[in-house]
């Protein structure tokens, strides 16, 4: 038994523990002081280079979270093994840990593939992947401020997949899928903190995944949200140095062959 199975089914904490998440990781970030000394962008640039209000982007990203609720809902409802009295019996720490590895590389199968095809489709990436690029300076409350049909394929149904491939029961999923969006977001946060464990542990993280938003790099670094195998192997690798700037914080620089 975990602690909210006393309150809530792992089936509806599946569905909602992400978007709590979202809010509150992110929110965290919108709440930090300025921290000029650990941004990749200035304050100025963001101001400048961002083509879209923060009200908008609230609600662009509510848009997408109550689509993911809706089929969140359904996937897990349909794919529920409870029995008779609503028990669910859940595979061992072991095999839970192995499907959430199995599920990391399926997102990023799906993500990589979905997401490079929106950059090559010109009528695509024009008319919906576009509005993700709106925001050059990328921040936290911004990660999944996308069009309404990119949300769709490249977030939810790419969770669906990963769910669905790993075997994963809805207990596992609220783990994953928490862990996913709280990746997701610090990808997005635009500061390179000291101590950040993702910056340690991942190769694509927050600086990784800024040069795909700066407008000389969004021909690379298309993997996301875990890992750069694909684009390593597929030869969209972008390397990069993290240089001080005079006037403080750091840059992302691309390092060209």
């Amino acid at each position: 038994m975990v602690f909210w199975e006393v309150y809530v089914s792992d089936e509806a904490m599946g569905t909602f523990a992400p978007i709590v998440v979202y809010w509150l990781y992110a929110g965290f970030y919108q709440l930090l002081p300025p921290l000029d000394k650990y941004r990749l962008h200035t304050r100025k640039e963001e101001e400048e280079k961002n083509l879209v209000p923060l009200p908008k982007v609230f609600k662009g990203v509510l848009l997408q979270q109550l689509v993911q609720a809706i089929v969140a809902h359904a996937l897990f409802w349909l794919t529920s093994t409870a029995d008779a009295s609503g028990i669910t019996i859940q595979p061992s720490i072991t095999i839970q840990i192995v499907q959430i590895i199995i599920a990391m590389f399926v997102m990023d199968t799906w993500q990589y593939f979905v997401h490079r095809y929106m950059h090559q489709n010109k009528f695509l990436y024009r008319h919906i992947h576009s509005q993700h690029h709106r925001l050059v300076v990328p921040y936290a409350i911004g990660a999944l401020y996308n069009h309404p049909l990119e949300g769709l394929l490249l977030d939810t149904v790419g969770g669906a997949i990963s769910f669905l491939v790993s075997g994963m029961t809805a207990r596992t999923g609220v783990i994953f899928f928490c862990f996913a969006v709280v990746k997701t977001v610090d990808d997005h946060c635009g500061l390179w903190l000291p101590g950040n464990i993702f910056h340690i542990f991942f190769r694509n993280n927050t600086a990784y995944h800024d040069i795909h938003h700066q407008l000389q790099g969004t021909k690379y670094n298309f993997s996301q949200p875990f890992f750069s195998i694909w684009d390593k192997l597929l030869g969209t690798h972008m390397p990069y140095d993290l240089v001080k700037r005079a006037e403080g914080g750091f840059e992302a620089r691309l390092v060209k062959d």
